[in-house]
């Protein structure tokens, strides 16, 4: 059993990891921003935890103390503009990323984006949300943490397959159900194969389940 801490679990990935936590052996922690949001996750029996990524390295610490999985899963969301997405994508992410070697954590998830290394795919639109995610991926890297750092394409909010492809060549859609990506977290938990890789998510034919 593993103690376990979901940074944005009140996005829609980090909704569907928490839902498939529920029955597991995990002891789950859900980090929260309103208090409102508590009710959800106790009904899932986990463990609420308030966390604002806007406060310090210290703050945060405290709030993952005993914590051995960090999954962070935290954006700003569509509808924030450019100085919120550095706030929450990129030095929320990085803060995380202190406060878990802070506590020696045991393995890292980071949600990231695909073509999150790759420029040169960037619209102009998007270009500040890859900035953040290619930085706080580069700087979790060149941390001393065990990561995996998760690349999905475009996230849809059909119902999973419970399979993927990790080849970009193999999809002309570049896109995955959420409900899959929070599937391939908690496949990641533990798992020696998934240390210090990063992995690319699409819809595809390989079961999540033969991934790591």
């Amino acid at each position: 059993m593993s103690q376990i801490f979901i940074i944005g679990a009140n996005g829609k990935v980090g909704r569907h990891a928490a839902r498939l936590l529920q029955d597991s052996e995990h002891d789950v922690k859900v980090g929260l921003r309103s208090k409102d949001q508590f009710s959800d996750f106790e009904k899932l029996g986990h463990t609420p935890v308030h966390l604002d990524l806007e406060a310090d390295v210290a703050t945060i610490t405290d709030a993952l103390q005993g914590s051995d999985v960090v999954i962070f899963t935290a954006g700003s969301g569509g509808h924030t503009g450019a100085d919120k997405t550095m706030l929450i994508d990129f030095d929320g992410a990085v803060k995380s990323i202190e406060a878990a070697k802070a506590i020696n954590a045991k393995q890292f998830i980071m949600v990231s984006a695909l073509n999150a290394d790759s420029p040169e795919t960037w619209s102009d639109s998007m270009k500040p949300y890859y900035i953040a995610k290619r930085y706080a991926d580069r700087v979790l890297k060149e941390s001393s943490l065990n990561y995996t750092i998760l690349r999905p394409g475009g996230l849809s909010d059909e119902a999973g397959t419970g399979n993927i492809t990790t080849d970009p060549s193999e999809q002309a859609t570049k896109k995955i159900p959420r409900e899959d990506v929070a599937r391939v977290i908690l496949a990641a938990i533990g798992h020696d194969k998934a240390s210090k890789q990063v992995v690319t998510l699409l819809e595809g034919d390989t079961p999540i389940n033969e991934l790591f």
